[in-house]
């Protein structure tokens, strides 16, 4: 039996088998074969399972993504059936004795090379082709294998290094329990995307990759952090008896689904969810959320080779407001860079991305992507209530520069006759402390702000948030984070207008209470975390939050705060 400490990173209990998602190791030793005609029926054995591998994975993601994604499978298996491909290296190993790892690298490398020094963007596009379905024999050849979390048709828990957002798009809810990471926080986008898939998680567990082997049995402890694999039958009973336990806890929270999140003393305020595609707002509903505070639209842009078109958009973001039937729905423009990189834009690398060429930085300097965006949002608009919101707003001077473009996309489809709702709320997220220090002269011209604390907190404490070694900086109730959020918070109230926090320190049951006593409108979350949050808030008493918030306010430490927090509130 094994244990590994890690983050909880998305609540409850997932007892599956081990699925380890890790690039294999396809390195080997070039040697002689005394049996030539043995190796290429070897060779060939490597290539049928290739096949039949890619028509497994072209038939699935034809069903689950549409043709056109299935599309790049069918030309991998092109590849595989060329004759001008196979029979150099069946020859090699013929004439060479050699064995076929050797004779596949070496014929296949020089193709790739051909290939990418031409001037063809088509053909340079071949050779990613056949480096890939090369990699895939020869991971047949040396009997490793090549993992495809889309295929997945058992219950499994994911073991990774990480997860990036196209990663686990692709997982499927119904076979996946959970995932656990050697790296990674709270904030990073593999918990972030457990949340809203309603998973268990553990993630910066360090070795888990490391320590545990594909089909290990292992438990992933989402409330505590805690992996185990291999446990004894008395450590998998134990936690069959917690994770039975927690279904009954969150049976007793979706008795709430249709109330009003209101305090002890008769205070609303709404609790909305994050999500980033149409199919989340299932969760949303079902969770009783009283909005989308976040709709983080870059993901309609990941996962794919070119710009989603204006329709495109334009379908997503009806969908999101007509299923919300009438409930705002925040709406985030494209939010790329950082640790989200679109391969097709041909950016240039940069040192340090997350203070780099990213969010509303990119959409001002590539306007045709902005307007696209625009316009297909302007023309949802009429489907429901849309607010939009701009991302890294460093300075009043970007956020004119975005409201005119706005205005403008806006006044030409009035012209062109296409319907747009006449009041359309425009806010900007606060994540950058520059924003949150003249908050009161953003008030006088936004509708709303939305703090993004798990970018505010990173910026404001030096640390990356991605960078184990300083993750203890991370500390989202330190009194200088408390402060900037009461200036936000404040600045708007002053000024009629509301505010609002998408960052995960929105669902955290230690920030609530203070959050609920600093005066905060709109709290939004994973979907997942809305009834907990919900419970919470109707055991509060708001008078007695805004005496806690003001005494934690003058304290100096994260641990003084906490500690406040657990003797004013029973967790």
């Amino acid at each position: 039996m094994g244990f590994l400490q890690g983050i909880a990173a998305s609540s409850g209990i997932a007892i599956a088998k081990a699925y380890k998602l890790v690039e294999p190791d396809l390195s080997f030793e070039k040697k002689s074969v005394e049996a030539p005609n043995e190796e290429v029926a070897r060779f060939q054995t490597a290539l049928q399972k290739a096949k039949a591998e890619l028509e497994q994975i072209r038939n699935h993601a034809g069903t689950a993504l549409g043709a056109d994604k299935a599309a790049i499978f069918d030309a991998h298996l092109l590849v595989l059936s060329d004759p001008e491909l196979i029979s150099p290296i069946e020859d090699k190993i013929k004439t060479e004795n050699v064995n076929a790892e050797h004779a596949l690298k070496e014929t296949a490398g020089m193709f790739i090379t051909m290939f990418e020094s031409m001037d063809n963007e088509y053909m340079k596009e071949r050779a990613a082709d056949i480096r890939d379905v090369t990699k895939r024999v020869m991971a047949h050849l040396l009997g490793v294998q090549i993992p495809n979390p889309s295929i997945i048709a058992e219950e499994v828990i994911i073991v990774a290094e990480d997860l990036t957002p196209s990663d686990t798009a692709q997982l499927n809810r119904q076979y996946v329990k959970g995932f656990t990471t050697n790296i990674g926080g709270r904030t990073s986008h593999s918990a972030i995307m457990a949340r809203s898939m309603e998973i268990p998680a553990v993630v910066g567990t360090k070795t888990a990759v490391e320590d545990i082997q594909n089909g290990d049995m292992i438990v992933v402890d989402g409330l505590k952090g805690e992996v185990h694999f291999n446990p004894t039958p008395e450590v998998l009973e134990a936690y069959k008896k917690v994770q039975e336990d927690f279904e009954k806890q969150k049976a007793e929270w979706a008795k709430l689904v249709n109330e009003k999140t209101v305090t002890a003393d008769g205070h609303h305020v709404e609790l909305a969810a994050n999500i980033g595609t149409p199919k989340d707002l299932k969760g949303v509903v079902e969770n009783g959320g009283e909005g989308v505070g976040l709709y983080r639209t870059e993901f309609l842009y990941m996962d794919r080779d070119q710009l989603p078109t204006e329709e495109e958009q334009f379908t997503a973001y009806k969908a999101v407001l007509e299923g919300m039937e009438g409930k705002p729905v925040v709406v985030r423009t494209l939010d790329i860079g950082g640790d989200k990189e679109l391969p097709y834009l041909n950016l240039p690398k940069e040192m340090n991305p997350f203070l780099g060429f990213r969010a509303i930085r990119l959409c001002l300097e590539e306007q045709d992507i902005f307007r696209t965006q625009l316009r297909a949002l302007l023309r949802a608009s009429i489907y429901g209530n849309l607010k939009i919101m701009f991302p890294m707003i460093a300075t009043l001077v970007e956020f004119r520069e975005a409201k005119a473009v706005l205005e403008e996309e806006k006044a030409k489809l009035v012209k062109e006759g296409v319907q747009v709702a006449d009041e359309i709320e425009l806010g900007i997220m606060v994540e950058i402390p520059s924003t949150a220090v003249i908050a009161d002269q953003f008030a006088k011209e936004v509708d709303f702000f939305s703090i993004g604390t798990n970018d505010l907190i990173q910026y404001t404490m030096a640390a990356d948030r991605m960078n184990q070694q300083v993750s203890y900086l991370y500390q989202p109730y330190n009194p200088s984070i408390l402060r900037l959020v009461k200036m936000v918070i404040d600045a708007a109230h002053n000024e009629g207008k509301w505010a609002g926090m998408c960052g995960e320190m929105a669902g955290d049951e230690t920030a609530i209470p203070i959050l609920l006593g600093l005066g905060l409108d709109e709290f939004s979350m994973s979907a997942s975390s809305i009834l907990k949050a919900r419970s919470l808030v109707r055991k509060l008493n708001r008078a007695d939050m805004e005496e806690l918030a003001a005494k934690v306010l003058a304290m100096g430490t994260t641990e003084e705060v906490v500690e406040a927090v657990n003797s004013a509130v029973d967790l």
